[in-house]
């Protein structure tokens, strides 16, 4: 469901264009992980589901487990691969975006990934790396429609919008996204 409704929204953004003088840049975001590099602001959702956050939860203490949803898939560990692109890099991308846009630019549709993916066990074992703390695992099956891996065909952003990531590192991603997760201890909204 979450695919298709992107998938529609770019469908009326491309229908408005064709109809008004739209110009509009669709950013397709993969898997947006870490905080604000300053400690600002991060992701601070109850019951939140996305992996990375999970595992910093459980590093901190805040869940007593992280669960791996399939240990069978045809990638090099056999856990799912994704894509994960840090919050900063994505906010640049939206200012290159918009700047692509006032310089007269195009319509277009555009992927935000680093063109490059991570296991579940390179995650997990980046949050266990970064914080010093072993977690405790869960296996589980597979869950329905979950793809063995999802991957960014990035080069076009690069190209059309200039697009430079930053903060294209792994260990980088975890550790912002631990430092939040220490913060919200501290500081409980």
């Amino acid at each position: 469901p979450y695919g298709s409704s992107k998938l529609m929204s770019e469908w009326m953004l491309a229908a408005v264009a064709e109809a008004a003088p739209l110009r509009y840049v669709s950013l397709r975001y993969f898997n947006v992980a870490g905080s604000d590099s300053g400690g600002r602001i991060g992701q601070a959702t109850p019951n939140a589901t996305l992996l990375i956050k999970v595992a910093c939860e459980a590093a901190v203490g805040k869940r007593a487990e992280v669960a791996i949803f399939g240990t069978d898939y045809p990638t090099p560990d056999g856990t799912g691969v994704r894509d994960y692109i840090h919050v900063e890099d994505l906010a640049a991308a939206h200012l290159d975006a918009l700047q692509y846009l006032r310089a007269g630019g195009g319509s277009t549709t555009l992927n935000v990934g680093y063109g490059h993916g991570y296991s579940v066990r390179q995650v997990l074992a980046s949050v266990e790396r970064v914080s010093a703390k072993p977690l405790k695992v869960r296996e589980e099956p597979r869950r329905p429609g979950d793809p063995p891996a999802l991957v960014a065909r990035a080069e076009r952003i690069r190209r059309e919008l200039g697009w430079k990531p930053r903060l294209d590192d792994l260990d980088t991603i975890v550790r912002t996204g631990l430092a939040w997760e220490e913060r919200l201890l501290r500081n409980p909204w």
